[in-house]
């Protein structure tokens, strides 16, 4: 089994564990909110460009609200199951290709935001893999930063995804990599550089 479908597998049961009302690391919502925004990406062909096209947005939200007050078990199935049959994510390379980052990324969300969570330990495997999720989207993710930035890894790997000058250095495993760089603040990191240069890159815009 794929990371994708591992995280879609792990998430969907921990939403059945926490119900829709509970916090989520993606501002402004509940798990209800997280829930349909994964329903409308895997099935509305017609609402799934405003989630990353800001003047179709509208629409996508008052699609995503519809979702969100589906009675919560029939919610968290749709999840489960995975996009429709026509969702070209639906084959199995491109399901790992788009879903393997999101549904990490969107499982962490909602564990980080529990009371008392601690970072997971991956498999050797799973942790490369990661780490390459992390690099690739660093590259488009962190654009928008005003310094140069190089993840590392504790055992050492490490990867240049931001050009500038000075550089700041973020050390962690690579779940947290892959969360910094989409973003999330709920993370365990250590950052080499100039002070106010580790200031810039945390508070500079990070995600898509």
């Amino acid at each position: 089994m794929g990371l994708a479908a591992d995280e879609r597998r792990l998430l969907s049961t921990l939403l059945d564990e926490v119900g829709p009302d509970a916090p989520t690391l993606c501002e402004g919502w509940r798990t209800r909110d997280l829930a349909a925004h994964l329903v409308v990406r895997e099935h509305r062909l017609d609402a799934a460009p405003g989630i990353a096209v800001p003047a179709l947005a509208g629409y996508t939200q008052r699609v995503q609200d519809g979702y969100a007050a589906q009675p919560w078990p029939e919610l968290v199935e749709q999840v489960r199951r995975g996009p429709a049959w026509y969702w070209p994510a639906a084959i199995g390379p491109l399901a790992e290709l788009t879903n393997a980052a999101e549904f990490l990324v969107h499982h962490e969300d909602v564990r980080r935001a529990q009371p008392g969570w601690h970072p997971r330990r991956l498999d050797p495997a799973r942790a490369d893999r990661v780490w390459q999720l992390a690099r690739q989207a660093a590259k488009l993710n962190l654009r928008k930063t005003p310094v140069g930035v190089v993840l590392r890894t504790p055992d050492g790997r490490s990867a240049a995804v931001a050009s500038g000058s000075p550089v700041v250095t973020v050390t962690g495993e690579p779940v947290d990599l892959l969360l910094f760089v989409f973003g999330r603040d709920a993370v365990k990191l250590g950052y080499e550089g100039d002070e106010s240069a580790v200031a810039q890159l945390i508070s500079a815009k990070r995600g898509v």
